[in-house]
């Protein structure tokens, strides 16, 4: 009795070339349409694992950990330096689904700078923040703007202490004029002053003293004027109680 055999049937060859051209391990310059080079692992067609990105329009780079094609860990980028055509670093630090999260450091200029906390490519948490005109606003963020307890040190060395809420002075702080010799501690209302007392600090040692001490006065209606900035503040909590959710 004859015996047949069943031929095996063979794959397609695009399958085959498919497979071979799935990206896994370590690569070197895989270009994208857009002129866009990569170089660094992979897995599953995804940037995975070290890598260096480098952006043809605009000419940043990034280095450091990904994740399924995103960034995701640790990793610095840099721009090309418009005067010395160099790159420089802008940040380095903490990222997460392709958003700086986490610690992290900012460059915005040679001498302004962001040190702190990120959570989706907006300052959140604690940070430090050192400007170009060399004050200093150390304390908590929310949506990249000072919000919380903090302090605002000015070049003068005067500074202040207190509450904040969407980058202005909101709420009870206390505002150090150390160059005249006097304090001032009270309610804040979008960085107005609307209530408080203001006495001598430190004045025989300050650099311009005032003229004169601050006499003694008194409000007429102290308590009126105290219920007209509480009412202010909690009507502005309020409306923004939710924003930081």
């Amino acid at each position: 009795m004859p015996i047949s055999k069943c031929l095996l049937k063979s794959e397609p060859l695009w399958k085959e070339w498919d497979q071979k051209a799935q990206k896994n391990g370590l690569r070197h310059q895989v270009y994208a349409v857009n002129g866009d080079c990569y170089v660094g692992e992979w897995k599953d067609n995804m940037k995975h694992g070290k890598g260096t990105q480098i952006w043809k329009k605009k000419g940043g780079i990034y280095e450091g950990d990904w994740k399924f094609g995103k960034r995701d860990g640790y990793g610095t980028f840099s721009l090309p330096d418009q005067e010395t055509g160099k790159h420089r670093r802008v940040y380095l630090g903490w990222w997460k689904g392709d958003k700086k999260s986490g610690y992290g450091i900012q460059f915005f200029g040679p001498k302004e700078y962001y040190e702190g906390e990120w959570c989706g490519n907006q300052r959140s948490g604690w940070g430090r923040m050192y400007y170009s005109n060399s004050d200093i606003y150390e304390g908590q963020w929310c949506k990249d703007k000072p919000d919380g307890e903090g302090m605002l040190r000015l070049k003068n060395g005067n500074r202040y202490e207190g509450s904040w809420q969407r980058g202005m002075k909101n709420g009870f702080g206390r505002f150090f004029h150390l160059n005249h010799g006097q304090l001032f501690e009270g309610f804040w209302v979008d960085d107005v002053a609307k209530c408080g007392t203001m006495i001598d600090f430190g004045r025989d040692e300050a650099p311009e003293p005032t003229q004169f001490p601050i006499p003694k006065v008194k409000l007429l209606d102290p308590d009126g004027v105290l219920q007209e900035a509480l009412a202010r503040l909690k009507k502005t909590e309020e409306e923004e109680g939710d924003r930081c959710q």
